[in-house]
């Protein structure tokens, strides 16, 4: 690995996968493919949201936020990462790692509360059919969305600031593969349990306040769904809410793990392929998984790819 001057280098060293020069040549190549994925599936779900009509609603206002959220969220570690892999040079400049902390964190707290805000929507859907349009009005999706966004990078702002104002007394080699918070924590020479009880508190709120709001809504979904007398129609309503439950259980399920487990030097090469989990393959497998369970994306994809057919048969009549 290639070693930086001290005295000239303020940077950081990402040592990531660097004991395993054999796999970083597969992880190169694995992630690749997944980034290219995970930028086609999302511009696939933001592009179908916005030219069928017929997915004009709440539901998929959210999930394009989303899927626009995932591709900035894979894009703020994947490339940098990418570029770590492929070469002997595994740093990272000063501000480049303040931007990926800061922006990685505010769009993985947005996520979290983004997906309560649809866990409400799921509910309003289910539980207030008759209700649900005047609930879920335009302007109330706008405000949940921006209210998500800003929560998000606010609290994020906070975080970011406080650990890079900790002393680090030279130190700079993060045991990690991009720049995230309770690794870059064990850089620093002081007491960090301050910081250790602001990341609990932030991690708690962020993250069990979210959940706790979608486990309440699935509660009282479930008990609106077991009062549906026919089987179609009970199907029908799990079927709404099965894509987002287990985008809910991937996502929440990895961060919890990662944010709130004791620290451990022997959890170090788990934790990163965890972070790998929930930064690389829970975005591409997003737009996979509403695609495959929701028959009203499917039916979107055939009209457009059908009107692009027709189109070139058009074309062709025509030249």
């Amino acid at each position: 690995m290639e070693q930086k001057n001290g005295s000239s280098f303020t940077g950081f060293i990402l040592l990531g996968f660097s004991d395993r020069l054999q796999l970083e040549s597969v992880l190169f190549v694995v992630l690749l493919i997944f980034y290219i994925f995970t930028l086609l599936g999302n511009t696939t779900i933001i592009a179908l949201s916005y030219l069928d009509p017929h997915l004009h609603t709440p539901m998929y206002f959210f999930l394009s936020n989303l899927s626009f959220l995932d591709m900035c969220y894979t894009t703020s570690i994947v490339p940098q990462l990418l570029v770590n892999l492929s070469g002997a040079d595994k740093s990272i400049s000063f501000g480049g790692c303040v931007v990926q902390m800061y922006i990685s964190l505010a769009l993985g707290c947005t996520e979290c509360i983004l997906l309560g805000v649809m866990a409400f929507d799921r509910y309003a859907a289910v539980c207030k059919p008759l209700h649900y349009t005047v609930i879920m009005h335009p302007r109330l999706c706008a405000l949940m969305a921006s209210a998500s966004w800003i929560t998000g990078f606010a609290n994020s702002l906070l975080q970011t600031v406080l650990v890079f104002l900790l002393p680090r007394c030279g130190r700079n080699k993060l045991a990690h593969f991009f720049c995230e918070i309770p690794p870059f924590l064990k850089l620093a020479c002081v007491d960090t349990t301050m910081n250790v009880y602001v990341t609990f508190i932030g991690s708690v709120i962020i993250l069990l306040t979210p959940v706790s709001l979608i486990m309440f809504s699935y509660v009282q979904i479930v008990r609106a769904v077991l009062r549906i007398k026919s089987t179609a129609g009970q199907r029908k309503a799990f079927g709404t809410c099965g894509s987002h439950l287990t985008v809910v259980s991937l996502f929440f399920g990895t961060a919890i793990y990662v944010y709130f487990q004791p620290s451990s030097n022997n959890s170090q090469d788990q934790d990163k392929f965890m972070s790998l989990f929930y930064t690389v393959i829970i975005p591409m497998t997003n737009p996979l998984i509403y695609t495959l369970r929701n028959r009203d994306v499917k039916g979107a994809m055939k009209k457009v790819l059908w009107k692009a057919s027709d189109s070139r048969r058009w074309l062709r009549r025509t030249v």
